[in-house]
């Protein structure tokens, strides 16, 4: 069994934005997550976390773009996502602080 500061490790910030909203639509959350962070991870942190039950976990990886940051070049981080989707009767609002 993990603490709770691990599954903390592991979601970092849920992630509103227009395709995480369309997303909520179909009972789906969307949050950042850790990027050595596998699939059976998500699931439990997010279980544990919030008190609820996961039907599928999909993950995307975001690779960084090298931008001009005060006339130097330089590469924003890497981003993994993680499309949570939950059973029928639960859900998360993540619009509100945890």
């Amino acid at each position: 069994m993990s603490t709770k500061s691990e599954h903390y490790d592991v979601i970092r910030k849920p992630i509103i934005t227009e395709k995480a909203t369309m997303a909520s639509e179909a009972n789906a959350v969307v949050f950042e997550v850790a990027i050595e962070a596998n699939k059976p991870m998500i699931k439990e942190a997010v279980e544990t976390l919030f008190g609820v039950k996961v039907k599928a976990v999909n993950t995307t990886i975001t690779k960084g773009k090298v931008k001009r940051f005060r006339g130097q070049p330089g590469k924003r981080k890497d981003v993994k996502k993680a499309y949570v989707t939950l059973e029928e009767g639960n859900t998360i609002d993540v619009s509100t602080g945890l």
